[in-house]
């Protein structure tokens, strides 16, 4: 089974720690499971749940983009579908 880490509640992606193949069960560390969509390699991201176009990924708590298109729930998650965003560190750090 392949695994992925979890380390934020607010997080809407996470870190394969192995490659994920269309149709593998992903065993989320730090809660529950997701259906594979599409082949992902090791160490890169799953989304955790469907992620509207313009919508903010958050990865470890963090802001690391926004995703260009809809993503589906257990797709991969890389620069093909999402772009930076500009932020305000300021204002996050209150």
């Amino acid at each position: 089974m392949t695994s992925a880490i979890l380390l934020d509640e607010r997080d809407n992606v996470a870190t394969c720690t192995s490659p994920a193949f269309k149709g593998d069960t992903i065993k989320i560390l730090g809660g529950g499971e997701i259906h594979c969509v599409e082949d992902i390699p090791i160490w890169h991201k799953v989304s955790l749940r469907p992620i509207v176009a313009g919508e903010k990924i958050f990865k470890y708590g963090e802001i690391i983009g926004a995703a260009s298109i809809d993503i589906a729930a257990g797709a991969w998650v890389s620069h093909e579908n999402i772009f930076s965003v500009p932020r305000d560190y300021e204002s996050e750090m209150i």
